[in-house]
């Protein structure tokens, strides 16, 4: 367990040149252990029919990343998604978001069939959760209008877009899941 939870907390950040020096690392620590994969069936499955649903090629390192995030969204609960332009960031996000979201719809699915047989429910699996996207580009307004600012001459206080939305996703009570995106350039002044 201890292994593969440094796997899949570690693995994601590392660039595909410090996978090896890292697999040796996990291998001294843990001589002669070895780490089962994991098999992510319906997850798996599902991110498959998402990216041909969102007309998309099935490439096996996009799914891989695409797993990736989702192991990374079970440990953490933030994640920046780095790369250059046009390699694939907004899709990953979006694949999971549409995979995860659709796995929850089968099991509710599954349920109400239950239900209008008279069955009891089976129990729904709390990593699939719907999922609500509120995408911004961070680039594309003041640092003000995008985390609020102090009016000197009215004293008052005034929300940016981002805080706004981070307040509505914490006040709103279901369990779905609520994803603030920052979709654009990263920049040292509204990453601080």
């Amino acid at each position: 367990v201890l292994i593969r939870a440094m796997r899949d907390s570690n693995v994601p950040k590392f660039l595909s040149d410090d996978l090896p020096l890292f697999s040796a690392l996990i291998q001294d620590l843990f001589p002669g252990v070895t780490i089962p994969s994991v098999d992510y069936g319906n997850l798996q499955a599902q991110i498959e029919q998402s990216i041909t649903a969102m007309g998309l090629q099935r490439v096996p390192a996009f799914i891989t990343k695409v797993i990736q995030l989702f192991d990374t969204f079970n440990v953490r609960f933030g994640v920046m998604l780095v790369g250059r332009t046009g390699g694939g960031k907004t899709a990953c996000y979006q694949v999971l978001a549409h995979a995860i979201t659709e796995l929850r719809r089968a099991e509710q699915a599954i349920n109400e069939s239950r239900a209008e047989q008279g069955l009891p429910p089976l129990p729904l699996n709390p990593l699939y959760e719907m999922v609500h996207t509120f995408v911004l580009n961070p680039k594309c307004i003041s640092m003000g209008e995008l985390y609020g600012e102090f009016n000197p001459l009215t004293q008052e206080w005034a929300d940016g877009l981002g805080s706004m939305l981070m307040r509505a996703s914490a006040l709103e009570e279901s369990l779905d899941k609520k994803w603030v995106v920052f979709d654009g350039p990263v920049d040292a002044l509204w990453i601080e």
